[in-house]
């Protein structure tokens, strides 16, 4: 792997800390800069979307992991997260699925009021401002902390978002020491090759040896994680420290981020559109595994998608950013894609079944 060697050989909640440290005391991440001077002279460059090893993989798929998912204490991240949690407990055990344990990793630095109802890991947020305003910057800094400091028992762990329903049992889809995550058609590492070569330099090998992906959905062996993981805090703070990045990436820079830091360790990821589906742009459910409703769902009465405009009828989880949405919400009208009609009864049947549903509220 390139580079491997020479990163993340020191603790990783050790490299973090003197990496924010030096932060605070020059203000200028720009010299954060990984070492890694790792050779690919030679290499042949696994191809995760055309070759797959030959060899029976049955018994590695068959390993379980952990699913692990970052969120805050703001009733919009905990409506998200009860119905992520009810849908992992339904089809844990079912046929086809390698779920482990599952946890919830806090970022808020303190405890809330679902840590009875959702196994939870409270660890610290970035130091205040770090962030910029831009909360999924504190993701990767979770993981290094939860890494570090938590009892894993399983050897793949799954980076999952209060967004996702679990569709259909999911089963271990990594191979060894390559990752399954999922391609975004927005993540295009080789169209902004001039802001990747900022922290991809031109040693590490061709700029499509970054992955098309986020670090969500990912399935990954816990070791390898816990290499990236440092580098993935330290990448993702030197882009948004630097004002082309920022402005190139938006939203999805600490999706770049993950992609990159996992290419320098030369980690490559098996891209597997299976994995997930999004509403309304995908339309059938079939034999994908994760419900990601990050879009809103916007419809008129003969079914028609009207999105960019709010519908007659319509679905959009920032619809609730002050607290849940209510039980047993309207159906879509007819004609509407099966894909979102799944998703408004899998909503309703976990907010039918989940206690105290619209009376919980953070604190």
């Amino acid at each position: 792997m390139i580079g491997r060697k020479n990163i993340g050989r020191a603790s990783p909640m050790l490299l973090i800390l003197l990496a924010l440290g030096f932060f605070f005391a020059t203000y200028n991440l720009l010299t954060l800069i990984i070492q890694n001077r790792g050779s690919n002279s030679g290499m042949e460059f696994f191809d995760p979307v055309i070759r797959m090893p030959e060899k029976d993989t049955r018994a590695e798929n068959s390993k379980k992991y952990h699913v692990a998912l970052t969120a805050t204490d703001a009733p919009y991240s905990q409506w998200q997260c009860r119905i992520m949690y009810y849908w992992y407990k339904k089809m844990k055990d079912m046929p086809g699925s390698d779920m482990g344990k599952f946890t919830r990793v806090l970022h808020s630095g303190r405890p809330d009021n679902l840590m009875e109802e959702i196994p939870s890991f409270v660890v610290d947020p970035l130091p205040q401002g770090l962030d910029r305003g831009y909360i999924v910057l504190n993701r990767p800094w979770a993981f290094v902390q939860w890494l570090e400091k938590a009892t894993i028992e399983e050897e793949y762990i799954l980076m999952a978002e209060p967004d996702h329903i679990f569709v259909n049992p999911l089963p271990n889809l990594a191979n060894g020491d390559h990752p399954a995550g999922f391609p975004f058609f927005y993540i295009k590492p080789a169209a902004n090759e001039k802001v990747i070569r900022k922290y991809f330099p031109e040693e590490n090998g061709p700029v499509n040896n970054v992955d098309p992906i986020g670090n969500s959905p990912v399935i990954i062996k816990k070791s390898l994680l816990e290499e990236i993981a440092p580098t993935w805090v330290n990448v993702s703070l030197r882009m948004k420290d630097d004002r082309e990045t920022d402005n190139a990436f938006g939203w999805v820079l600490e999706m770049y981020a993950y992609a990159v830091a996992s290419a320098l360790h030369g980690v490559r990821h098996i891209l597997r559109k299976d994995f997930m589906l999004q509403p309304p742009w995908d339309l059938e459910i079939g034999k994908r595994f994760i419900i990601h409703y990050t879009y809103g769902c916007d419809y008129n009465s003969k079914g028609e998608l009207t999105y960019g405009k709010i519908g007659e009828w319509r679905f959009d989880k920032r619809s609730y950013l002050s607290g849940p949405p209510p039980r047993n919400l309207s159906l879509p009208p007819p004609g509407v894609p099966e894909s979102v009609v799944r998703l408004v009864k899998m909503v309703n049947e976990a907010t039918a079944n989940i206690p105290g549903w619209e009376t919980l509220r953070s604190g």
